[in-house]
């Protein structure tokens, strides 16, 4: 058990909750305007979430990373059973149905905390040296990253397996890995990719086709437009007719930063994208704070560039410099898969924040 006083407030980082809260309050305006249902919904979602991030931040994870490898592990055999027990949505096989009560899981969402505190567990037990990693760390490391990309992958589920792909090698870069490894890297890239792409499945071809033709599809001409029709300081919500109006699609999940600059404009654009990016910069200025925490690095820098790559891909998206992918804005487009990892993930650095300097919670030595 955790025993909390009031010292363990020093150690919180209420940075965080100040940049967090604003996107999640425009969010919800957003949603409420477009439909009261799915507002009710979000904030369900909401609840969930936040006993999410609780549960996470009480947990003693310092003193129980033993189990890490194991919910590693877990994730995995999830991911496995999908191919063969999966639910089948929109011609991917990425859920399974939870027997008797007739509700979906998503191992793909669940393997983003587990990934995450794997490869923080395994810096953690080997750390660099002062090269960064040799080959062998290299490929040690490389082999819990490219497991997850290849099931998730196969389900297919493209956009979820890159994001942990480049959230994985982030993270390596970050913490450091010899600098001949990456040149290897960039080389096996470029000369591999027309192999790569021919292995894509056809709807996936068809996104890149649309995004690189002169003529973009239907979803991006309307985003275009939303963009476009609210100018500097944006329009009333009875004058939103891109979103009222249903012309623009998916208007309060995948583009809903577009639904934001209609109602918004450039000035909203401007603001949500500015407290993303001091969310970004804030959990990547901890690394300087933490020193030797390879544990808290490890997360803080995975979830900070989990937040880059979510954004980026979202936003270039519905701008057309990007291919139309499912990915979501965080804490920001409506759904509870994404909003509750998010939580999770935080509650979990919040964790490790504040209870770091906490001898009664340190790690310790499970036999069997």
């Amino acid at each position: 058990m955790i025993k909390l006083d009031r010292r363990i407030l020093t150690h919180f980082d209420f940075i965080q909750p100040f940049l967090i809260i604003p996107i999640i309050a425009i969010s919800y305006i957003l949603v409420s305007e477009a439909n009261d249902i799915l507002a009710n919904k979000q904030l369900v979602y909401f609840g969930i979430g936040f006993v999410s991030f609780c549960i996470a931040f009480l947990l003693p994870i310092r003193r129980i990373d033993w189990i890490i490898p194991m919910f590693y592990w877990v994730c995995i055999v999830l991911l496995l059973s999908v191919d063969i027990f999966g639910v089948s949505k929109l011609g991917a096989r990425r859920w399974l149905e939870i027997p008797f009560v007739h509700f979906t899981l998503q191992p793909s969402e669940l393997m983003k905390p587990a990934f995450l505190l794997m490869l923080a567990y395994l810096v953690k037990q080997r750390p660099p040296e002062a090269e960064g990693y040799g080959l062998k760390d290299f490929l040690r490391l490389s082999f819990y990253i490219l497991l997850p990309f290849a099931l998730i992958m196969k389900e297919p589920d493209l956009g979820t397996a890159l994001i942990l792909l480049i959230v994985g090698y982030t993270i390596l870069f970050v913490i450091g890995v010899n600098k001949k490894i990456w040149i290897c890297i960039i080389l096996v890239i470029g000369f591999s990719a027309p192999v790569l792409y021919e292995n894509l499945h056809d709807y996936q071809k068809k996104r890149i086709h649309d995004f690189i033709a002169e003529e973009p599809s239907y979803h991006v001409k309307q985003s275009i437009i939303a963009i476009g029709s609210g100018g500097l300081k944006g329009k009333p919500k009875d004058e939103a007719t891109q979103t009222h109006f249903k012309f623009l699609p998916i208007a309060t999940s995948d583009f809903i930063f577009a639904y934001n600059i209609e109602r918004f404009g450039f000035y909203g654009a401007l603001l949500l994208l500015g407290l993303y990016g001091a969310l970004i910069t804030h959990l990547l200025s901890l690394n300087y704070g933490l020193k030797n925490d390879y544990f808290t690095q490890v997360t803080a820098t995975g979830i900070a560039a989990l937040i880059f790559v979510y954004v980026g891909v979202n936003v270039s998206m519905t701008i057309g410099f990007a291919p139309v992918v499912g990915v979501p804005l965080p804490f920001f487009s409506y759904g509870g898969s994404s909003f509750v990892t998010f939580m999770v993930l935080f509650g979990i650095l919040q964790n490790l924040l504040t209870f770091r300097f906490d001898q009664t919670y340190r790690s310790v030595k499970f036999k069997f």
